[in-house]
């Protein structure tokens, strides 16, 4: 029969240390997702406008940038983080450290996409008439483009998100101790799987049905 005990007794180890990261070590689901998705929106503002650029030399990286992270497995950049790029640098770079970073390149891949497409969805007639009453190229930009795009990128921003907030499960493989790798620790002793994982995935189903929602509030008061 199962024992929903387990989750009870290791119930702080699983949320506080596992989820939020607080704790004696470095660790936490949304420890790791929050600073992914805040440090990189302007890594992915600039991708997306860098495949806008008319200049070859600035929309040729940025594509290339996009099609190759978009064509291999994040797991295969956390490790290429975990066990090259130390041996590259000669220094030790912490679990945390390394899923960060390989986080934040990874999805600037897909978030850049989705700005191209919300740029790309503000009518030409916005870009034309803001140049009619003498806002530069930057300046169209940022009070007539963007705020219209942002608006229009809401959703698939969201969608990615929760894809991203996912993802972070497989910091795991090298060690950070998020949700899912506390409940595997916990498992080694205890032996619960079911209810273990169960417990997780009712907690990772709870966040993302309710950020659709707060988007949702946030795209109406855009």
């Amino acid at each position: 029969m199962p024992d929903f005990s387990v989750v009870a007794n290791n119930f702080r180890f699983l949320i506080v240390q596992g989820f939020f990261g607080i704790g004696g070590f470095v660790g936490g689901t949304l420890r790791l997702a929050v600073p992914a998705i805040a440090l990189g929106f302007v890594l992915r503002i600039g991708i997306g406008l860098a495949r806008l650029a008319r200049a070859r030399w600035i929309r040729v990286p940025a594509t290339m940038y996009v099609e190759f992270f978009r064509g291999v497995p994040l797991v295969m950049v956390i490790f290429w983080f975990w066990f090259i790029i130390p041996q590259l640098l000669g220094l030790p770079i912490p679990e945390y450290g390394v899923a960060l970073i390989a986080f934040v390149i990874f999805e600037a891949a897909y978030f850049g996409e989705i700005v191209r497409a919300g740029v790309q969805s503000v009518p030409r007639g916005q870009v034309e008439a803001a140049t009619a009453v003498g806002l530069t190229g930057a300046q169209t930009m940022r009070y007539v483009v963007l705020p219209q795009a942002l608006r229009n990128m809401v959703p698939s921003l969201v969608t990615q998100m929760i894809v991203l907030f996912k993802d972070t499960s497989l910091a795991s493989i090298i060690g950070y101790v998020d949700l899912t790798k506390a409940a595997q620790i916990v498992n080694n002793r205890e032996i619960r799987p079911f209810e273990l994982y169960l417990f997780i995935a009712v907690v990772y189903w709870l966040c993302t049905y309710s950020m659709p929602r707060f988007a949702r509030r946030f795209e109406r008061a855009v």
